[in-house]
């Protein structure tokens, strides 16, 4: 049986042979634990014949630019910027189960024009091991568009992608579970930027009081806050749960409601059926 180390090393080398043999290589790039590792894996093997891209739109975090920046600032990853349109079709803003299926596949056709008029051999994104246990609609749009997925290939698993990320030095290593804007918002609940910018700005003021791991789920008139259970105890004392409401109530909500069982992901899949959606 091999050890802890030896087993890592050899998802490595796995990941490293997938990552030889794509050619050039475009990857999708959020500033998130997988994608980070995923380009700065990409990188070390193919050097300038990859390019990580990054997609911007109301429903991208400002916290997740500044991650990326840091990524490929710092390990000279070449990388991009690019606008995508989500926000323009009709069923992306419905906000159905499948409301991540449209995003990808707006990604994903974004980067499939790169690649066509740039020369580039293949595009890749960073599902993992582990996020094959849930259904994603996103992946209906990676399989349509024959996007690859080294990390999966290479068998990896979060905690793994971790313990490598660490070992590479990168700042994502530990950073907690996200997702984009939109998953704050309740099935069926129409996405618009004002509904965006109100999540995103409750969140940097929570972070400003001090938590890490969070979500503001927009309810409409009512903002439900779901702290991580290891920072709930705080949340929920009385002076802080003032200041809480004080900090979120200006957003345009009436009522905010610290929930007592706290942060877990796919709180708004709770009401769908097992498999249908995967949880942010």
């Amino acid at each position: 049986m091999l050890s802890p180390d030896a087993e890592i090393e050899n998802r490595q080398r796995a990941l490293e042979a997938v990552l030889a043999g794509a050619g050039r290589l475009l990857v999708a790039f959020s500033g998130g634990v997988d994608s980070s590792l995923l380009a700065f894996a990409a990188h070390r093997v193919l050097g300038d014949q990859m390019l990580a891209v990054t997609a911007v739109s109301p429903s991208y975090p400002e916290a997740h630019r500044i991650v990326a920046l840091q990524v490929v600032t710092r390990f000279r990853i070449p990388h991009r910027f690019v606008e995508t349109f989500e926000m323009q079709r009709a069923d992306y803003r419905r906000n159905a189960p499948d409301r991540c299926y449209h995003c990808k596949s707006e990604l994903f056709e974004t980067m499939d024009r790169i690649a066509e008029a740039e020369g580039f051999d293949a595009l890749a994104y960073g599902i993992n091991q582990d996020d094959t246990r849930d259904f994603r609609p996103g992946h209906r749009a990676a399989r349509e568009h024959a996007v690859r997925a080294p990390l999966l290939e290479a068998g990896l698993s979060k905690a793994e992608i971790r313990d490598l990320s660490r070992r590479a030095g990168l700042p994502t290593a530990d950073l907690p579970a996200s997702a984009c804007l939109s998953s704050r918002l309740p099935y069926g609940t129409e996405v618009t930027i004002e509904r965006l910018n109100q999540v995103e700005e409750g969140e940097a003021r929570l972070r400003d009081l001090g938590f890490r791991q969070l979500r503001l789920r927009h309810h409409g008139d009512l903002a439900r806050i779901e702290i991580d259970p290891s920072e709930l105890a705080r949340a929920q004392r009385p002076e802080m749960t003032a200041r809480i409401v004080e900090a979120i109530r200006p957003l345009g909500f009436r009522e905010v409601e610290v929930d007592p069982s706290g942060y877990r992901m796919g709180s708004l899949n709770e009401g769908l059926a097992v498999g249908s959606a995967k949880p942010a």
